[in-house]
């Protein structure tokens, strides 16, 4: 074999090895891409239930708030008309911390 002939079988034997690397990176690729669409689409299952577990709590918290029980709104009356009765003594104090500062 002249020098010829081996620079040719030497080519010959890289360029095969470069169609074989080739042939595995695009398997390799294949698979990579397979895997991030995957990945792409649990995320978006993912955000719809995040989304409808959002709408439920939403959708709980609003039943909560109109089943509002006759105790819970005797209670709820109760506290309001101690938070006034506390109110109306303040004012009457601050009338009568007026009038006493008024007469000096």
């Amino acid at each position: 074999m002249d020098s010829n002939e081996k620079v040719i079988t030497n080519f010959e034997t890289r360029v095969r090895q470069l169609i074989l690397r080739f042939q595995d990176l695009k398997k390799e690729n294949q698979e990579l891409y397979a895997m991030v669409e995957k990945a792409e689409q649990e995320v978006k299952n993912l955000e719809a239930k995040l989304t409808q577990k959002e709408n439920d709590y939403n959708a709980l918290k609003m039943a909560k708030m109109m089943t509002i029980t006759d105790g819970d709104l005797e209670s709820a009356k109760a506290r309001v008309q101690k938070l006034i009765r506390e109110v109306n003594k303040c004012i009457t104090l601050i009338s009568d911390e007026k009038l006493i500062v008024n007469s000096d």
